[in-house]
């Protein structure tokens, strides 16, 4: 792989500019018919050196999520500290695809060891492996954390521009998806309205298409949906172990629309655990993933 070229960032971006921009470059990139995802991702990568976390917005987190109010960092309130990072490279000019109305598809990450409230952290994100889906053209967004030096914590997000193709030919063939059957309940989540706007609260992640119907429906959704990051706090706390490294993932099947009850259910499989969402009056599936416990910490990354 060719080296990147890094921009180090002063400061973290402020998630409303970002936003702001990216509705800008929206404007001038959706046009009638779809467009095609020009060119190539940009190698270049931004830093973030001296992360802390804010000791009240991370209790405000764990209340949230109905977490363990507790010293050492929830992995999903990891990834709203580094997502600015993240989203600063998908609003730079030569970004191939407009941010706004992107399809949060899947994550991975590696929490590689539990990491103190206290750490000061460095971020460094890129986008990767742009490439063909039945729907559009999707893309990562990789997302690597240290603490001295050490990494601690990796994600990658997928995402899916819809209706943007990469080439003049529209869409990957339809990938077979095995079928959903409804497993034991563990737990029923009602999610308010206004779960959107109380998750943008905690995390600053304002997205219009999970703020309220008005804004999501000008980005082409029925109504507001859940921020697929609540979801994933929401599967993990309680689940994810407090005192070592785990890996999981999570995959959104469909979205959760505002107001809703989603019924949701564990499984221990021994040397990991499962989950998975679903809406309780339909049935129909939106979200699974899977938690795994670390046995060596870093030195057993993958």
């Amino acid at each position: 792989m060719s080296a990147r070229e890094r921009v180090v960032l002063d400061a973290a971006p402020s998630l409303g500019a970002l936003y702001a921009k990216a509705a800008g470059s929206r404007l001038r990139a959706l046009l009638p018919g779809g467009q095609a995802a020009g060119g190539t991702l940009p190698e270049i990568e931004h830093r973030l050196e001296a992360l802390v976390a804010d000791p009240a917005r991370l209790v405000d987190y764990q209340r949230l999520m109905g977490d363990t109010v507790r010293d050492t960092l929830p992995s999903v309130f990891v990834h709203g500290m580094v997502f600015p990072v993240a989203m600063s490279v998908m609003v730079r000019e030569d970004f191939p695809l407009p941010l706004l109305g992107m399809v949060h598809l899947s994550n991975r990450v590696n929490h590689l060891r539990p990491i103190p409230a206290s750490a000061t952290l460095s971020a460094t994100a890129w986008a990767a492996n742009l490439r063909e889906h039945r729907a559009g053209t999707q893309l990562d967004l990789v997302v690597e954390v240290s603490e001295g030096g050490e990494p601690v914590w990796r994600g990658v997000s997928t995402y899916l521009a819809r209706g943007i193709w990469p080439g003049s030919r529209p869409g990957a063939p339809s990938e077979a998806r095995a079928p959903f059957t409804i497993p034991a309940r563990t737990a029923s989540w009602k999610l308010a309205a206004d779960t959107g706007r109380t998750y943008a609260a905690v995390l600053g992640d304002y997205n219009p298409i999970h703020l309220s119907a008005a804004s999501a429906k000008a980005l082409g959704m029925k109504r507001a949906i859940a921020h697929g990051m609540y979801l994933a706090g929401r599967a993990l706390a309680g689940a994810a172990p407090q005192d070592a490294g785990y890996d999981w993932e999570i995959e959104f099947a469909t979205p959760v629309f505002l107001p809703s009850t989603v019924d949701v259910g564990y499984e221990d499989r021994g040397d990991h655990m499962v989950f998975s969402g679903w809406g309780a009056r339909s049935g129909k599936p939106h979200f699974s993933g899977s938690i795994t416990t670390r046995p060596d910490g870093p030195a057993s990354r993958a």
